[in-house]
């Protein structure tokens, strides 16, 4: 019995975590999604509105998916200066990417910012932990 229970611990914490996980990330989504209602449809940063960077996926310059936008950060005067990414693969891996090297790139209806920056250069930025909930 002793054995089982101890085989299932790790079970619980790995659930427990991806809980807290997912919890932080709903409060960050809100969050964003309350910023861009209340920032409306002037152009926050590149032309495009808080909402419309919500939208937008980050791609490389040949045009793969490198990561979402999660949220929109702004400096101390209140101009848009970064974005908070999901990086693409395996686990949630949050990243600060200036707005500064990001071009919009219009696709059929879709809106995406393009970075010269490469996905090992992505990876190797700093890791944001998001706040716990």
């Amino acid at each position: 019995m002793q054995k089982l229970l101890l085989m299932t611990l790790p079970l619980c914490f790995v659930a427990a975590c991806s809980d807290k996980n997912d919890a932080a990330e709903e409060r960050l989504e809100r969050a964003a999604e309350t910023s861009a209602t209340v920032a409306g449809p002037t152009p926050a940063a590149l032309g495009l509105s808080e909402a419309q960077l919500l939208e937008a996926d980050i791609v490389g310059t040949d045009g793969r998916e490198l990561g979402e936008v999660a949220q929109v950060l702004r400096d101390a005067s209140g101009k848009v200066d970064r974005l908070l990414v999901e990086l693409e693969g395996p686990g949630d891996r949050y990243v600060h990417v200036p707005i500064l090297g990001l071009t919009p790139v219009v696709r059929g209806t879709d809106t995406d910012l393009q970075t010269t920056m490469t996905k090992a250069r992505l990876d190797a930025l700093p890791e944001v932990k998001l706040p716990a909930p």
